[in-house]
């Protein structure tokens, strides 16, 4: 077992997700192709007080990136939407291993629309449509919302209908318009030669577990399978035989008990991959941030989003943007786009400790701050603290 130190660890992270060096997958579509398929995934959110997360995402490695490329993205079938540990954008050249889930609402195992009579009756009014009219949004089975509802754990119908299909993979989304959903039948957005062979459970576990090797560098069995509590045990059995098959190798980080698992052969080109020393604003949904524990762990950081936190328990801000500088997290911020004023508005801004205090951070930040604004659609930037 290789020992390493924590420096060389946080340069392996980075490096694989793509945000130690700019543009280290390339630029416009392509740039942006070749990311999500490292990565794995791309989380979609709604939140819109800034630019939304997944194009955050993206854009915090793709340079170029804009919301005309996801557009793109999707109706030249590069991605589909399904769920990764949540809803998200997903390699379509991975779309077999979204068979296993979808078999799980196919059979009944799990559910997002009760099988009652009356369900499975519009559950069948929908495929019609769609067969006959072509790709729908919700908004064309209007005529079934009833009262109006105001929150997603009352959804109408018409909408549990389409993602039960959606779930089982009966109808996949084949565009978007602003966030509304256009669902049509799987065999009409499928391209030709995608794989649909049902992966086996140690398949899957092979490929979850060398797709999350390579877009983190550096990991271990239970953060593999993070939120998939159910795979634990066929993921632990994959590493385990991919150790022995020398497919992977085990790294000791210094001073830490627990090793990680990280590609046999290829993470020492990790370690000595360039690291820039900018500042990078980053999404509280981005992959490198996503696990907290492992943040933490290996970075120092403890982070927690705090939309979901009654405003006077927040202690940053209502969607706060860690501030990532060299391989070290050197702050965070609270932003708003003001779009009709042109304006990225920043609320608040904290230095974490041991850092640089408020002032310089500001300054240092001002390369980063600019570009993030303009990638908001925004030409000024504004500080709205003190």
């Amino acid at each position: 077992m290789t020992e390493i130190s924590l420096s060389e660890a946080r340069r392996i992270a980075l490096a694989a997700q793509g945000l130690a060096t700019p543009d280290s997958f390339g630029l416009g579509l392509v740039g942006a192709k070749n990311a999500i398929e490292h990565l794995g995934y791309v989380q979609i959110d709604t939140i819109s007080v800034v630019e939304r997360a997944h194009n955050h995402v993206w854009w915090s490695r793709v340079s170029d990136f804009a919301p005309a490329t996801l557009d793109r993205l999707l109706a030249e079938r590069h991605i589909f939407e399904f769920w990764s540990h949540a809803a998200s954008y997903l390699p379509m050249r991975d779309y077999r291993y979204s068979l296993p889930r979808k078999k799980l609402f196919k059979t009944g195992e799990r559910v997002w629309f009760k099988p009652t009579p009356e369900n499975l009756k519009l559950k069948k009014r929908i495929m019609a449509r769609i067969r006959a009219e072509g790709p729908l949004s919700t908004r064309a089975f209007a005529a079934a919302e009833g009262p109006k509802r105001t929150g997603w754990w009352d959804w109408k119908p018409a909408k549990k209908a389409l993602e039960q299909l959606l779930m089982e993979g009966r109808l996949m989304i084949s565009a978007r318009h602003g966030f509304q959903k256009f669902y049509d039948l799987t065999e009409r957005v499928l391209p030709e030669g995608i794989d649909t062979r049902l992966p086996s459970p140690s398949e899957y576990a092979r490929h979850l577990t060398a797709s999350t090797v390579r877009a983190h560098g550096l990991i271990r069995a239970d953060e593999i399978a993070y939120l998939r509590p159910s795979l634990r045990a066929d993921v632990t059995r994959a590493c385990a035989q991919m150790l022995r098959e020398g497919e992977l190798e085990e790294l000791r980080v210094h001073g830490m008990d627990r090793p990680y698992f990280a590609a046999r052969g290829k993470w020492q080109d990790l370690v000595q991959s360039a690291l820039t020393d900018r500042m990078q604003i980053l999404s509280p949904f981005d992959n490198h941030l996503i696990q907290r524990k492992r943040l933490k762990e290996l970075f120092g950081f403890a982070y927690t989003i705090e939309c979901y936190v009654p405003e006077p328990k927040r202690r940053y801000g209502y969607f706060t943007l860690p501030v990532l500088h060299g391989d070290r997290f050197a702050g965070r911020l609270d932003a708003k786009a003001e779009r009709a004023r042109g304006a990225l508005s920043v609320r608040s801004l904290h230095a974490e400790p041991g850092t640089v205090r408020k002032p310089e951070l500001w300054r240092r930040a001002q390369p980063a701050l600019k570009a993030f604004a303009r990638f908001n659609g925004c030409e000024l930037l504004e500080k709205s603290f003190r």
